[in-house]
């Protein structure tokens, strides 16, 4: 019983280092913004890198099923809080592989280490970069 313990407990930890480093190179890495999205009638607040390409702010999802994708895909009028103001906006995820390359891109020399670090979990966990979907955001519509 012992040898079935052991193992799984280094996995264990490993899986918590990587996540705790992951969480720590995103959160030092540079700018981050707050994006607020609707799930029914929650409100769910998420940590995201920005970049900034052609006038507009990208963000970018690791992989197609990101909770905050999913939500955004239901309900694109989203809050986003950039150096501390909030912004009412429309999320607008983007298939083109040329842009996703591009905001990949602009990702990679914004955020440098923390990004090739990051990029590293993504990987583990989700698969390559290739599969991660840009999100511009677009001025919201004004209310009615």
């Amino acid at each position: 019983m012992r040898r079935f313990w052991w193992p799984l407990g280094i996995v264990l930890a490993l899986a918590l280092a990587l996540a705790g480093a992951g969480f720590t190179v995103s959160e030092l890495g540079g700018e981050v913004v707050i994006l607020r999205t609707r799930d029914g009638s929650r409100t769910a607040t998420t940590r995201l890198w920005i970049v900034d390409d052609e006038g507009r702010p990208w963000l970018r999802a690791g992989s197609p099923g990101s909770g905050w994708l999913r939500r955004i895909a239901a309900h694109p009028d989203v809050e986003m809080e950039r150096a501390g103001r909030p912004l009412a906006v429309r999320a607008a995820p983007v298939s083109d592989p040329d842009v996703r390359d591009r905001i990949n891109r602009l990702m990679r020399e914004k955020y440098g280490f923390a990004d090739r670090v990051v990029s590293f979990l993504v990987v583990l966990t989700a698969g390559d970069r290739a599969r991660s979907v840009p999100v511009r955001l677009d001025p919201a519509p004004p209310a009615r």
